[in-house]
């Protein structure tokens, strides 16, 4: 894998200038960067809702089937809301400065199924680094049955999948939970991003562990406690995690794999752009005046202010967004932004679409036709 660098030299003074006015922000207002009592309280309600459904479930007595799929469903909607408003967070290093406090929200990372070694090399190198570039950045990888990008190949059946992609989107979380975690130890090691040695050893050791502790508590545990069939225990489970990954996609695939996001594809190591103003090419957000999804969402629908600073806690995120607006307007840079979720998903589907049916999808046609006219 090519380890990317970009220009210190192109649009310095944009990110500087920036950097510059996010810090006066909080010096100015006297805060911290980090979790405040609104993150606490999102918390407290995100541990209480998740595992006070799985008490209900487990050691309720309820033997209505139905009932039963609802509430695991609901767990989902609970282990996504864990997901991009506390465990995002944690592995961030942006919840506290206080390793104490940051080792003892693991748990709640545990608790939801994720590997934290594993999550963080994805997500926080490859991914928050090389945002949008091809063969680096694995969320925009191709998956066979998918295509993200005009770089892929494209094959017969990627007409339709605009319309099998939900199905897709619903699975990755039983994966994850599973066999991915596994399957990323040995493609990391591979590329050099795990040590050989007691590293690989060590990463192998914690993720088997707390595989088993999570599996333990979240399955093992309500099939032995409900007087149900083995088998119908697992399908609720699963469906659990079918909205769990239903939803966690949609956050995040339309922030990234939308028409007005740059896709880079490069052999070159060095990217001729400032790494700030990347992130503001390749990131859109959406739905920003809308506080509910924003709670939910755990300030993800604020996709360019977190690439940005990933290192803030994500309650900082409205606040920061008209600094950021405002600078990109100065320096002449895009700000990308849907207006509602529904828009940025309705644009992520078309742009399945499109690339489904074309080699060069109809948005890159143009872009091309007006960089020739200007």
């Amino acid at each position: 894998m090519i380890r990317y660098t970009f220009s210190r030299e192109i649009n310095a003074q944009f990110a500087k200038t920036l950097k510059q006015r996010v810090n006066d922000y909080f010096k100015e207002n006297n805060l911290s960067k980090n979790a405040n009592k609104e993150m606490v309280t999102k918390t407290i309600i995100g541990l209480s809702y998740y595992l006070g459904l799985y008490f209900i479930i487990v050691f309720g007595g309820i033997t209505n089937i139905p009932l039963l799929f609802m509430l695991w469903m609901m767990m989902g909607v609970g282990q996504a809301f864990l997901g991009t408003s506390v465990m995002h967070d944690v592995l961030h290093g942006s919840y506290s400065k206080d390793k104490k406090v940051n080792n003892l929200m693991l748990l709640s990372v545990i608790a939801i199924g994720v590997e934290p070694i594993t999550w963080k090399i994805q997500h926080n190198v490859l991914h928050h680094s090389y945002t949008n570039i091809e063969d680096a950045d694995e969320d925009i990888a191709p998956r066979f049955v998918l295509r993200f990008t005009s770089n892929q190949p494209r094959r017969w059946f990627h007409r339709f999948q605009y319309i099998y992609v939900l199905f897709f989107y619903s699975i990755p979380i039983i994966i994850w939970v599973t066999l991915k975690d596994f399957i990323k130890i040995y493609k990391y090691t591979s590329l050099g991003l795990i040590k050989k040695g007691q590293e690989l050893w060590k990463t192998l050791f914690l993720t088997i562990v707390r595989k088993i502790i999570y599996l333990f508590f979240f399955l093992y545990i309500p099939i032995v406690a409900l007087s149900l069939p083995v088998g119908l225990v697992i399908l609720m489970y699963i469906s659990q995690l079918l909205v769990t990954g239903m939803i966690l996609s949609l956050i995040f695939q339309t922030a990234h794999i939308i028409s007005s996001c740059d896709i880079l594809e490069q052999e070159e190591s060095k990217v001729e752009e400032n790494w700030s103003v990347h992130q503001l090419l390749t990131t859109t957000n959406y739905a920003m005046d809308n506080k509910l999804l924003t709670w939910y969402f755990g300030s993800l629908n604020h996709q360019v202010e977190h690439h940005l600073f990933p290192d803030i806690c994500h309650v900082h995120y409205p606040q920061l967004a008209p600094i950021v607006q405002k600078t990109a307007a100065e320096f002449g840079i895009p700000y990308n932004v849907e207006n509602t979720f529904t828009d940025a998903v309705i644009g992520h589907f078309k742009l399945l679409k499109d690339l489904g049916k074309h080699d060069i999808p109809d948005y890159l046609k143009k872009r091309e036709m007006e960089m020739a006219m200007a």
